[in-house]
C-alpha cells in the first residue's frame, strides 16, 4: 500500500509542475468541510440509526486545474473537465445500532454490542476528475449567481487509524465481545483490530457550484469514497463465515467549501 500512496504523492507534485510550466492552465484553490457517515460492520446495514448514529466530520483542503484559459472554446474537454487534488481528515466515533442491540429481552449479546465503541480517523490524499455537463467553464465564469452541476470520479490513498474498546473490559474475552469478532479473520488474529494502515479508496461524487463573484465559487457535494480494505473501522468478521458482513468499508461526505481563482 505504500507503494500507491508514494505513486499518488509522485503524480499530484508531476500535475503541479506541469501546471507552472504551462501558461495555459489556470489554478484554483479552496477548502471544504461538513458531516461524514462510515457504512461498516458497526450497526444494522440500512438502519437509519446507524446512518444517523456513525456519523462524524471532516475537512480539506483542494486545488483545482483549469484547462480552459486558453480561450480554447470550440474545445470540449478545455471546458467541461477539471483535475481537482485533494488531501483530507474525516473522524467518525462508531457504535452498534439495529435489531440486535435494541432486541429484548436484553440478553449478553445486546449487551456486548453496546458496549463495544470505536473511532476510525482517516487522511486522504488523491486527484478527481471533475466533469460540468451543462454548461462550459467560460459560461460559468462570467454569470455571477449562477450555478453549474458537476459530477467527479478519481481515486484517493488513505492513511486510517482504528481504535476500538469495550466498556466491559478486554475485547479478547468471549464474555465480552461477540464470537463473530474473536474468530480469525483476514491475517489477524481475531475479527477486531485497533490498528493503523494504508489503503486504496475509489472516489464518485455530484455536487454543484455557485459563482459568488468573478474570481470565488461556492460549492456543495456529494462524495462516495469505496475503500479496498475492511478495517477501517477496526472490525471485519471473517467473510467465508459471516457472509453478512462481505462489504467493505465505504463513507459518505457531504462537503460545504469556498473556492477562489488564482491571478497566475
Amino acid at each position: 500500500m505504500r507503494k500507491h500512496l508514494y505513486t499518488t504523492i509522485f503524480a499530484l507534485f508531476s500535475l503541479s509542475t506541469i501546471a507552472t510550466a504551462q501558461a495555459n492552465l489556470a489554478h484554483e484553490i479552496g477548502f471544504f468541510a461538513g458531516p461524514v457517515t462510515l457504512q461498516s460492520d458497526f450497526g444494522e446495514r440500512h438502519n437509519v440509526d446507524t446512518n444517523v448514529g456513525n456519523a462524524g466530520f471532516g475537512f480539506g483542503v483542494a486545488h483545482w486545474l483549469n484547462f480552459s484559459a486558453a480561450n480554447n472554446r470550440d474545445r470540449y474537454f478545455p471546458e467541461h473537465f477539471k483535475i481537482r487534488s485533494e488531501l483530507s481528515f474525516s473522524r467518525t466515533n462508531l457504535r452498534h445500532f439495529g435489531e440486535w442491540v435494541e432486541r429484548k429481552p436484553d440478553g449478553l449479546f445486546a449487551q456486548q454490542l453496546k458496549n463495544m465503541k470505536g473511532t476510525s480517523t482517516v487522511i486522504g490524499l488523491g486527484s478527481q476528475l471533475e466533469f460540468s455537463p451543462f454548461r462550459s467553464i467560460h459560461n460559468f465564469e462570467n454569470s455571477v449567481g449562477g450555478i453549474s452541476p458537476y459530477f467527479s470520479a478519481g481515486f484517493m490513498v488513505s492513511y486510517y487509524s482504528a481504535k476500538l474498546n469495550s466498556r466491559l473490559g478486554d475485547m479478547s474475552l468471549p464474555s465480552v465481545t461477540p464470537g463473530k469478532y474473536l474468530t480469525p479473520s483476514d491475517g489477524r488474529a481475531h475479527g477486531f483490530s485497533s490498528e493503523n494502515g494504508i489503503t486504496v479508496a475509489a472516489t464518485a461524487g455530484i455536487g454543484v457550484h455557485y459563482k459568488l463573484t468573478t474570481m470565488s465559487d461556492l460549492m456543495f457535494e456529494t462524495k462516495f469514497q469505496m475503500y479496498s480494505s475492511d478495517w477501517i473501522d477496526g472490525l471485519n468478521p471473517n467473510k467465508d463465515i459471516y457472509t453478512e458482513n462481505k462489504s467493505n468499508d465505504w463513507q459518505v461526505w457531504f462537503n460545504f467549501g469556498y473556492i477562489y481563482y488564482l491571478e497566475f
